[in-house]
């Protein structure tokens, strides 16, 4: 058994390691200063500069196939690659990707949606939850009706990603009479849907409203097939637990960081606050929880990697990484008293963005479901991946 990265795994660590020092850490004052006043994220000219130094240095499209200039990289690279780039509160991903399921698309669709995606020049937004259908997907109620050649989509999204921003969404709406057959739509914005905000506890991420009064799309708008949109999503859905878990794991690496850093140079009382037990408790436990979670994110890349069926081992990376992360800030932020309660660190900004992890891409309650029922009913077997 061995757990040593490979050359080009530890290469490409280590040169987004050293993006993000160099290009996205120096721009966390900014950052917090912007969110501090109610502007979240960064302006969009330096956000497309970001994307075309990290293009020159050859990061794009980290899963997107050679095919169409990405990178294909492993899961259990993309996975080391996610990790480092939360290691910064600086809103940043990089660019050349696409949703997974839009490489169902026809050929005309890859030239309108999926090219122009990979590129930069589209956005899109995924486009499931709806206010009556949050964990339960199956139980979506946004309809498409046909009417000649077209179909009427009527219905309403909600906290949808990049919805406010999006021109295009991925929608999926029942297409059969008694709520049965799910089916998939391209609907450009221009189409007729509407959007508006949702305002969170946490800026980082910020979802939308959509909303579709018998919007009509062509009948050359159905992604995939007709009545097989929900094997679609749910494979959009599993694709994203495991890169959860590994910016979990990132988020608490540099808040343990932190929180070392700052034990090791405050003093209380006459002594380094490191000397005080409950500190170091604090910081061990710390510690022990994030290799748990490393090592539980990768094992999920792992499974992915070689063709596994990595839906119980996602859902147990996910179920354990978020509520890590979630621990691992509180402490660092204890640890730091009253400054790390301020907005002037990162850590108060981590404590609100890190409980969404919880809720969205399955929630605790369904990785836990996930994870019982494939022990209860012997799909997978306790120690399974060690026979």
């Amino acid at each position: 058994m061995d757990f040593e990265l490979d050359d080009e795994q530890r290469d490409i660590r280590d040169t987004v390691r050293r993006f993000v020092a160099r290009e996205l850490a120096p721009l966390e004052p900014e950052f917090l200063r912007r969110e501090s006043f109610g502007e979240p994220g960064l302006p969009q000219d330096e956000l497309r500069a970001l994307q075309a130094k990290a293009r020159e240095f050859g990061f794009w499209g980290l899963s997107t196939p050679e095919e169409y200039g990405g990178m294909d990289l492993p899961a259990v690279t993309r996975s080391l690659v996610q990790t480092e780039l939360a290691t910064t509160c600086v809103p940043f991903r990089f660019g050349g990707g696409a949703d997974n399921i839009l490489f169902e698309a026809s050929p005309e669709q890859r030239d309108e949606y999926l090219v122009p995606t990979i590129e930069g020049d589209r956005l899109g937004c995924f486009a499931l939850t709806e206010p009556g259908a949050g964990s339960d997907a199956s139980a979506i109620s946004t309809a498409a009706r046909r009417d000649g050649d077209d179909w009427l989509i009527r219905g309403q999204k909600t906290f949808i990603t990049n919805g406010n921003d999006a021109d295009y969404a991925i929608v999926f709406a029942v297409t059969e009479s008694g709520g049965r057959g799910i089916t998939a739509f391209l609907v450009d914005r221009a189409a007729g849907w509407t959007s508006t905000p949702i305002a969170t506890m946490g800026s980082w991420h910020e979802p939308a409203t959509l909303f579709f009064d018998d919007v009509r799309v062509p009948g050359t708008a159905v992604l995939g097939e007709v009545g097989k949109g929900f094997e679609l999503a749910m494979r959009w859905v599993g694709k994203g637990r495991f890169g959860i878990a590994a910016q979990c794991v990132g988020i608490a690496e540099r808040c343990l960081r932190m929180a070392v850093d700052y034990a090791g140079v405050r003093e209380t009382f006459g002594r380094k606050l490191g000397t005080n037990q409950a500190i170091q408790w604090m910081i061990a436990d710390s510690e022990t929880e994030l290799e748990a979670g490393r090592w539980l994110a990768l094992r999920a890349a792992w499974d992915v990697d070689r063709g596994a069926d990595g839906r119980h081992s996602a859902a147990t990376a996910k179920l354990f990484c978020t509520a890590m992360a979630g621990r691992v800030v509180d402490r660092a932020l204890q640890i730091h008293g009253g400054m790390g309660y301020t907005k002037d660190l990162p850590l108060e900004w981590w404590y609100r963005a890190v409980r969404v992890m919880r809720i969205f891409e399955g929630t605790d309650e369904v990785q836990r479901m996930i994870v019982s029922r494939d022990l209860l009913r012997g799909y997978t077997r306790i120690g399974g991946h060690l026979a």
